[in-house]
């Protein structure tokens, strides 16, 4: 019986063989898993209904604290109306501390079972190595944009170097006449490299944004996805494993009612898994179509613009820009003119 309703198209169990002896990198992470699960725990001061267990969306929250007793507008209105309303308050923060007892208990136990052997844990292998790529990806990723922002940082300094040394050139070119044109033609050469190098920052100031969206922004919301999956896998199997510890056991009636009750948990856990399943199946397939299409871009920009930069071609460079449409400040525009600031 158990058999035909615990089966899974896509997913397989894999028994846990560690017998917990040696301390591994697993086990270094179960006390801040423990320490998750405690501190998702409801403030009885300001309690919430939560409707998808431990560690699940914020879906389906109602505030408790927003539930009040109607105002006592007249002095004589009834007494008994009053306490039958904190009477229902108390009632319902009562029923969501013991509903939040109740799944921190079973996911802490199917914890427990999972990294010391005793139980079985659902596995998507597939989607399993989809997410760890990603994860791989992201830290990369953020290497890139580490080192993207110190270029940024080391070549506007040098650019202000650049300027900074073009205006002493150009004032010794005033007041030194014999050596009034040699200091003009460095002065020439330090303003030409300056007005190249802020197009460039402009180019690279551009691929770094960029990243930085792919980085934070869309990979980091696919993450988030990613550990409610993980949460909703962890309170299905705990239900899961419920449920079959009920129906290995008597069948008298209080039992029977037991297993009906368990088997209704298990159901809306089961559906809550699978359709955040398929939500990280479908977020990580336009997350590798999205990065395809930013990273070709971005790329060929970096790698144009900096071409052109170090071959001294002003017009490549520009062109560069155009081409990707960067758009940089003119001269000066860096302070907004009285006018756009009414």
């Amino acid at each position: 019986m158990t058999d035909s309703i615990l089966s899974k198209a896509a997913t397989m169990e894999i028994p846990i063989n560690s017998n917990g002896d040696s301390r591994t990198a697993e086990d270094d992470s179960l006390e801040q898993d423990l320490q998750q699960v405690m501190v998702s725990g409801p403030n009885l001061n300001e309690t919430s209904i939560v409707s998808g267990g431990y560690g699940g969306a914020a879906e389906g929250i109602i505030p408790t604290s927003s539930i009040k007793a109607p105002s006592m507008h007249h002095s004589n209105s009834n007494p008994m109306m009053s306490e039958e309303a904190t009477r229902g308050v108390a009632v319902e923060k009562f029923d969501s501390v013991k509903k939040w007892s109740i799944n921190t208990y079973k996911c802490t136990k199917q914890m427990f079972s999972e990294r010391f052997g005793r139980g079985t844990k659902t596995v998507d292998l597939e989607l399993e190595a989809q997410i760890d790529v990603l994860r791989e990806t992201k830290l990369k990723y953020e290497r890139i944009l580490r080192l993207a922002r110190e270029l940024t940082n080391h070549f506007y300094n040098m650019v202000q170097t650049q300027q900074a040394l073009g205006d002493t050139f150009a004032d010794l070119s005033q007041k030194s006449p014999e050596l009034q044109d040699e200091f003009g033609y460095n002065a020439e050469t330090q303003r030409l490299l300056c007005k190249n190098g802020e197009t460039l920052l402009g180019a690279i100031n551009f691929f770094v944004s960029s990243i930085n969206t792919l980085v934070n922004k869309t990979m980091e919301d696919t993450l988030m996805t990613i550990k409610m999956y993980e949460n909703a896998r962890l309170e299905f199997d705990a239900y899961r494993t419920d449920l079959e510890e009920l129906s290995a056991g008597p069948r008298d009636a209080a039992a029977m009612v037991r297993i009906e009750m368990a088997q209704q948990q298990y159901q809306i856990h089961k559906d809550k898994y699978e359709r955040l399943r398929s939500d990280v199946t479908i977020k990580l397939k336009f997350l590798e179509e999205n990065k395809v299409k930013v990273m070709h871009k971005q790329l060929l920009l970096f790698h144009n613009a900096i071409s052109a930069y170090f071959a001294g071609n002003q017009q490549q460079l520009e062109q560069t820009l155009r081409q990707f449409n960067v758009k940089l400040k003119p001269p000066g525009s860096d302070k907004p003119s009285w006018l756009e600031e009414q």
